[in-house]
């Protein structure tokens, strides 16, 4: 059993010298976090100059405007969301580009996906990896979705893509400044992340929430229809699928975001022939596991760590999940949605695949269930190796957090 892991400084972190070095670092730049800059700079690096529809740039102008005024974040803070957003605009352009040159890419069918919808922190990210696991799948490994096109230009070397080796130079460096996020939610490049990243280069999506506090994007998410940016989503795994046209590769997608509880009628729209499985787990073990995990990476993003604040935002935000989930959950039928308790899945994580499986029509092979009984192994001590402490960093208790989703817990035990 991997040894459990204790956060003593959470709300007034002691840093390492890595974690200092960045700091300082940091409050040397002098940059823009504007949308002009980030368009020019995005042109520059890829050559390119078509953005498709300009719907965009409010949503564009809205992050750099509430992230540019955010004076509680560090100068590395503020570089890391500016890169985050340089990278999701050079994306833009290089997609709109492939579109443009293969307008048939648009007719590449995205079949009967097996879609997982729960909250963070509720045993989606090791279900997503089980089913992963089964090569007959598709799966979505973090550096593609980072980057879903090449850069022009660029080659793989000696096997590796230049894409990849980014992806993984960038987890090095992470690990330097939050040593203990491996522990929590690993960034590795062969991470298999959620597709809710193809909709960062249309700048949608709730991520945007878990990078930085971030309340006015908040209210304009819910502001807003989501089918568009659920719509590009799914050609960004058109393309994916197209790019793959000729290496024998799966094309029958498995995929996973908690922001689907919140967007099921949305979800049913854009994906009407997938199998959802959506899992359930006490909302209170869910929020002390996220606001833990944001707190620690507030040491480095921000100058102080905003626990009570990440605690009203979160539990406010897995309030809405949940009521948007209870809303709306019987859009989904039962020939096509099922429900997933956590205990279900730890109890027997092989044996709630086979569920899965009978449900979405797909045979458990002997050969598939010897590659997900080998992941299942392999990593079976890589989960929960945090302890939380609610009554000590955030001032509350899971008895004080329950009640507040009854609503939930009484429909669907955990």
């Amino acid at each position: 059993m991997a040894e459990r892991i204790f956060i003593d400084d959470l709300a007034q972190p002691v840093l390492n010298e890595a974690q200092k070095m960045a700091l300082a670092y940091g409050e040397t730049l002098d940059f823009e976090l504007s949308r002009r800059s980030i368009m020019a700079e995005a042109e520059r690096d890829t050559g390119l100059d078509n953005w498709g529809a300009e719907d965009f740039i409010e949503r564009l102008d809205l992050l750099c405007d509430e992230w540019g005024g955010d004076s509680g974040l560090t100068g590395i803070g503020r570089l890391s969301l500016r890169n985050k957003l340089l990278q999701h605009a050079s994306s833009r352009l290089l997609i709109e580009d492939q579109l443009a040159c293969h307008p048939e890419i648009l007719n590449t069918p995205i079949e009967r996906p097996i879609i997982v919808a729960g909250l963070p922190r509720s045993g989606t990210t090791h279900l997503l990896n089980l089913m992963a696991a089964d090569t007959r799948l598709r799966s979505l490994p973090l550096w593609l979705s980072y980057e879903p096109v090449p850069r022009l230009g660029e080659k793989v070397i000696d096997g590796v893509d230049p894409r990849y080796q980014r992806c993984a130079e960038a987890w090095q460096s992470m690990q330097a400044v939050s040593p203990l996020l491996a522990a929590m939610h690993p960034m590795n490049p062969d991470h298999i992340h959620e597709e809710l990243e193809l909709m960062g280069p249309n700048f949608g999506s709730y991520n945007y929430e878990w990078l930085n506090y971030s309340p006015r994007w908040r209210d304009h998410y819910y502001s807003e229809d989501q089918s568009a940016h659920y719509q590009y989503m799914k050609k960004v795994l058109q393309l994916l699928t197209w790019q793959a046209r000729e290496s024998n590769q799966p094309t029958r997608w498995v995929l996973k975001c908690p922001q689907h509880l919140e967007q099921l009628p949305v979800l049913r729209k854009v994906f009407p022939d997938a199998t959802l499985v959506l899992t359930q787990r006490d909302p209170v073990a869910v929020i002390q596991s996220a606001v833990t995990m944001l707190a620690y990476g507030q040491r480095i993003n921000r100058r102080e760590v905003m626990t009570t604040e990440l605690l009203d935002y979160w539990c406010d935000r897995v309030e809405h999940l949940l009521r948007a989930a209870v809303r709306d959950r019987a859009v989904w039928p039962e020939s096509q949605s099922m429900d997933l308790p956590f205990s279900e899945l730890t109890r027997d994580d092989m044996a709630a695949v086979e569920k899965i499986y009978r449900l979405a029509e797909l045979p458990m092979t002997a050969a598939a269930r010897e590659q997900i009984r080998q992941f299942s192994e392999q990593h079976s001590e890589n989960y929960g190796r945090v302890a939380y402490d609610l009554e000590r960093h955030f001032a509350t208790s899971a008895e004080a957090l329950a009640p507040r989703f009854s609503f939930y817990t009484d429909l669907f035990p955990a």
